[in-house]
């Protein structure tokens, strides 16, 4: 049998990531003890992991292109950004002792571009404030509980554990990174107690060809696909149309690049069963440009000679035009010369969702209030990846997150201030 716990706990934060340690944060600040449970053996693995090529904050872009970023779902996140945006991440960075720059893109950095010394002076002011951690505890649903209260079953070194709280924020993640501890186990134990849940989709990830060619997996699997561009049509009419970086992979393609255009390629694969990516290889020069150099007399050199003197055009950028053209073309320059300003690749699957940087689908915001109480359990809040939105990497991933958690925590503190016989509506 699960053994409970003797004291009513006043809050409960369950999940160790961004969002929940910010809701931890903005319930000690209204003067509550919080438990925060994870089932991770430490918090913020997944922080941690992300920062290891340099901690991306933020973006330092305005705030209108920046909220721009969050798609469908901008109506609900602009309200948490106008709280805690960019500006008001950097002054709480700098207020742990962590001051940051803007990089070349426009992507906000901590000064030594770590995370872990932000993580650490994070977790000695929450121990400071009364936020006490129980980690290696794995949320197992609910339980039986007493009037006014939320029970919570986990799993724990010492057993099955029982732990009754007034107010509980759920920040348990999407499904990416399983190993980190986001593995999406939530959404049925959810779903159970009537939460509208989105079905989890994988977001900035790459995507599968039919197949490539052995020569090409061979010779340019890991090739960077660099100063190109990327546009596609999403089922809607949404349209991408940005210039970037990619990688080409034994499956397919991936990258900063394709990870921007993900939710689109992955809709219309969902829609049509493949999504087909238009590829400029000289974003930087004209359609004409290009087919006056296609067509230029090139006398006794060979074509690929032709086109890496007179275009650049070379490695694994001229490997893709022999790989995805048929053979007729090379002989047509008009056709040549459009296939490099748009050269289609068919792709037909999304990579796996554990593979992906994050993911999209989670608790839909009609299953929310404005303080992100879920409707159907009066007293649990919900924050971070877990909710039904999605953004490109930048740093925006990470400022809803905490803006989120920022919300839920305030909103979880709100309602332990009103009277107990008010705090179910």
């Amino acid at each position: 049998m699960p053994s409970e716990t003797s004291n009513m706990l006043q809050a409960v934060v369950v999940g160790g990531g961004p969002a929940g340690l910010m809701a931890a944060q903005a319930l000690a600040e209204a003067g509550i003890a919080v438990d925060l449970f994870d089932g991770m053996p430490s918090v913020g693995r997944k922080f941690l992991l992300a920062g290891k090529g340099g901690l991306n904050l933020t973006h330092s872009e305005p705030i209108e292109p920046f909220l721009g970023r969050y798609g469908a779902a901008r109506e609900h996140i602009a309200p948490w950004l106008r709280e805690f945006g960019p500006d008001a991440l950097g002054e709480w960075a700098k207020g742990l002792g962590v001051d940051t720059f803007v990089g070349s893109s426009g992507r906000v950095f901590p000064i030594d571009l770590k995370a872990a010394p932000l993580l650490r002076a994070w977790l000695h002011r929450l121990r400071g404030a009364g936020v006490t951690f129980h980690m290696r505890h794995r949320w197992r649903g609910w339980a039986p509980a007493s009037e006014g209260a939320h029970a919570l079953r986990f799993t724990a070194p010492q057993g099955e554990l029982v732990v009754q709280a007034r107010v509980v924020v759920l920040a348990l993640g999407g499904a990416s990174w399983a190993r980190l501890g986001s593995d999406g186990a939530w959404v049925p134990l959810l779903a159970e107690s009537g939460v509208d849940v989105a079905a989890l989709q994988p977001s900035n990830c790459g995507f599968d060809v039919a197949g490539w060619s052995e020569h090409l997996k061979s010779r340019f699997a890991g090739a960077p696909m660099k100063n190109v561009a990327l546009r596609c049509t999403a089922p809607d009419g949404r349209q991408f149309d940005q210039r970037g970086e990619f990688v080409v992979t034994q499956t397919g393609i991936e990258g900063s690049l394709v990870y921007a255009a993900s939710a689109l390629l992955r809709d219309a694969i969902a829609a049509n069963g493949r999504a087909v990516a238009e590829i400029d290889l000289l974003p930087e020069r004209s359609a004409e440009f290009v087919r006056d150099e296609v067509a230029r007399p090139r006398g006794s050199r060979s074509l690929s000679t032709h086109l890496k003197s007179r275009l650049g055009l070379d490695g694994v950028k001229a490997a893709l035009l022999h790989e995805l053209l048929p053979r007729g073309v090379f002989a047509d320059p008009a056709a040549l010369a459009a296939a490099i300003k748009a050269l289609p690749i068919t792709l037909v699957a999304a990579r796996p969702i554990d593979e992906a940087i994050s993911s999209a689908g989670g608790v839909r915001f009609d299953a929310l209030d404005e303080a992100l109480m879920l409707r159907s359990l009066p007293g649990v809040f919900c924050a971070g990846e877990m909710l039904d939105w999605e953004a490109p990497t930048g740093g925006y991933l990470l400022t809803a997150s905490l803006a989120s958690g920022r919300v839920a925590g305030q909103g979880a503190a709100a309602l332990l201030a009103r009277p107990p016989s008010t705090r179910a509506g």
